[in-house]
């Protein structure tokens, strides 16, 4: 609903214009004269303001030029209203900052299209402020990505790039120079080893994408549409066991599951699951339960994941973050150390917690309570 400021030493004339608008969606606000509107102009924040010109004391085209010396009101379009018809004076309102004027006695019809011309002049410049805010957020935040990056991302991301590259070009290599003495089952383990080195880089380059777009997201949650998905044993169990049987550890997964609709995409929820057994699984020793429970509390789905692996310690927990791997020098695996990160952006944008509780070396718990749909 726009807002319109009447500045106008005749209370009468507030009258008149309140009648001609009063069929349109407008709120109109009343300034006996020109200091009075200024000191309002934050408590009425108007859309358009109609300024009278011949007022006692200032008039309308000094309080014009005052307004528009303040660089917040600026954009705020001014109609002059004016019994003045001479060029000269009406080119001193154009010069003060006006943008129309409107002769008196003021005519109905007249007043509402100026006012309708004004306010959609108003409405497409903030439409483009709007725009314009919102590049320089995305700049901000791909900014502060790129320093977050920077450091570990520096030293971490070429070799974790290079370390599958350099497996698939060397594989490539021995097969053409000598793939004719090779037989067929030292072909299929090359083959093999070339395809996991492939996999390897597809899950750092979507892991790194996934970043990327939570980030901007973060920064603009206008752009999160309400999503659901429901949270089952059914619905999960597949999916992880299969998982688990790269590691040969499907036996390993216990479910305790309470079922629930959350307030969460399934492709974001399956990002989570995915990331949180994976880390389960690489970090805990084959024969050793990782268990999968949920719980239902008031409003939220509480998802816990247990497992009695390597554990973390409270400093560890406490530096979580995209491509920072801790004790890398005594554990060997591939990864840039973003599946934490990225289960802890998701959840926080989706409304939800995260928390890590452990016992170094002994047992890790992952708790995230999600929002029931």
């Amino acid at each position: 609903m726009a807002s319109i400021l009447v500045i106008d030493d005749e209370p009468d004339n507030f009258d008149v214009i309140e009648a001609f608008l009063s069929q349109k969606d407008y709120i109109l606000h009343y300034a006996a004269s020109g200091k009075e509107a200024i000191a309002s102009l934050n408590l009425f924040q108007p859309d358009l303001i109609l300024l009278d010109v011949m007022m006692p004391g200032t008039d309308g085209i000094e309080v014009c030029k005052q307004i528009k010396a303040m660089p917040q009101w600026q954009p705020v379009p001014i109609i002059m209203v004016t019994a003045l018809t001479g060029k000269e004076d009406l080119a001193r309102c154009l010069q003060a900052g006006a943008e129309d004027f409107i002769s008196k006695p003021v005519n109905a019809v007249e007043l509402r299209a100026r006012v309708h011309a004004m306010l959609r002049i108003k409405q497409q410049y903030d439409k483009i402020q709007s725009l314009s805010y919102a590049q320089a957020n995305t700049i901000k935040v791909l900014e502060r990505t790129l320093d977050e990056l920077r450091g570990n991302l520096v030293t971490a991301l070429p070799h974790e790039l290079n370390t599958p590259l350099n497996g698939i070009v060397g594989i490539i290599g021995l097969l053409m120079d000598d793939f004719e003495n090779m037989n067929l089952a030292e072909i299929r383990e090359f083959l093999s080893l070339a395809d996991q080195s492939a996999r390897n880089l597809e899950k750092l380059t979507k892991q790194f994408l996934i970043y990327l777009e939570l980030e901007l997201l973060a920064q603009q949650p206008q752009n999160l549409k309400p999503q659901s998905s429901y949270f089952s044993q059914n619905a999960i169990a597949t999916a992880l066991q299969s998982h688990a049987q790269i590691f040969h550890r499907s036996e390993d997964l216990i479910f305790a599951i309470e079922e629930a609709e959350v307030s969460i995409s399934e492709q974001y929820l399956e990002i989570i699951l995915h990331e949180l057994i994976d880390n389960a699984l690489k970090f805990s020793q084959t024969g050793t339960a990782i268990k999968i429970s949920t719980q239902v509390n008031k409003e939220m789905l509480n998802l816990y994941i247990h497992d009695l692996g390597r554990g973390m310690t409270a400093e560890q927990i406490s530096k979580i973050g995209a491509f920072m791997q801790f004790e890398r020098k005594t554990y060997e695996q591939q990864g840039i150390g973003m599946g934490l990160k990225l289960v802890k952006k998701i959840v926080e944008i989706f409304g939800g917690q995260f928390s890590i509780s452990s016992i170094y070396q002994q047992e890790t718990t992952v708790h995230i309570a999600l929002p029931i749909n």
